[in-house]
């Protein structure tokens, strides 16, 4: 796996590249997770994004599933923050484009 992205192949032999959205590991569950995409939207027209647990020491590792609800809650609540964070972002370039 490089950094940017990854190919996973499915049970078809079907391989799909993803790419890396960004990596963390939390201290509430003691496990280390990656966030990436293949980039195809939802009916909602939103960007597909998924999660796996992971282990960053081993390379050949295979991805793991999130099996908790509380898994799920540490990974939405960085998703969130993310958003906010970019979208206060692009208000600001708006408003700064639109003063000068």
């Amino acid at each position: 796996m490089n950094k940017n992205s990854f190919t996973l192949i499915d049970e078809e032999g079907k391989e799909t590249v993803y790419d890396v959205l960004f990596t963390f590991d939390s201290e509430e569950t003691n496990k280390s997770y990656i966030v990436y995409t293949d980039n195809t939207k939802d009916e909602a027209g939103n960007i597909q994004v998924y999660a796996s647990t992971y282990d960053e020491n081993d390379p050949t590792s295979r991805l793991g599933a999130i099996e908790t609800e509380k898994e799920w809650k540490v990974i939405e609540t960085i998703l969130e923050t993310l958003q906010e964070e970019v979208k206060k972002k692009q208000e600001e370039m708006i408003n700064e484009s639109s003063e000068q």
